[in-house]
């Protein structure tokens, strides 16, 4: 617990001073695909969803909207395959991940860090067995994680399930969660450091 309180502090500094220097290097694209989102659909920049958070607590996160806005939409909350409601630059954040920079202002706010177990919808959070709902939201969600890597193709595995949703609650998500069990256990800043550098390749070589 000691060696838990100790890092606690030094990983918010570095989630605060990389997270500022994003926003900072990167607001020209923040820029860009905001007004390629305007002009693309109507609606607005960001897309704002209720996730699961530490200690259990539900906070809205940031993406920049990819798909159709319709606030009466009550379909799946997760993403199948080619899903006729995202918007043709939605298509290109999704496949090459730029709709979670968004997510850098939710770690300046301090809901999030830049690693850490993906945050889930309190749907999916309620099928978390208790022990591990209690390891997993003792953290802080991050934007990327062993999970962010393993499934970056979730949808196209989901669309091709009879059920997507079962396919999801009964195999995709127990997998993540045995990849964000094994990330509170390790974590470090060179973890950190070795997930963020990988989380980079992998868009690379997607792009």
């Amino acid at each position: 617990m000691l060696r838990s309180s100790l890092k606690r502090p030094f990983k918010r500094s570095f989630d605060l001073v990389a997270a500022g220097l994003g926003v900072l290097v990167l607001s020209p694209l923040l820029l860009l695909i905001a007004v390629a989102i305007k002009l693309d659909s109507a609606g607005p920049v960001f897309f704002r969803q209720v996730r699961v958070g530490r200690h259990r607590q539900p906070f809205r996160i940031r993406k920049f909207r990819t798909m159709a806005h319709n606030p009466q939409d009550r379909g799946l909350q997760i993403t199948v395959g080619q899903d006729a409601r995202i918007t043709r630059v939605g298509a290109v954040l999704r496949r090459t991940k730029l709709d979670e920079l968004a997510q850098l202002f939710d770690v300046l706010e301090g809901t999030m860090s830049l690693v850490g177990p993906r945050p889930e919808v309190p749907r999916y959070v309620e099928h978390y067995p208790e022990d591990v709902r209690r390891i997993v939201l003792s953290v802080l969600p991050g934007i990327t994680d062993l999970a962010s890597i393993e499934y970056r193709d979730e949808s196209t595995l989901l669309a091709r399930a009879a059920d997507p949703e079962r396919e999801y609650i009964e195999v995709i998500l127990p997998a993540k969660l045995r990849y964000a069990v094994e990330y509170v256990q390790r974590q470090s800043l060179a973890y950190d450091l070795m997930l963020i550098l990988r989380t980079i390749a992998a868009l690379l070589r997607r792009r």
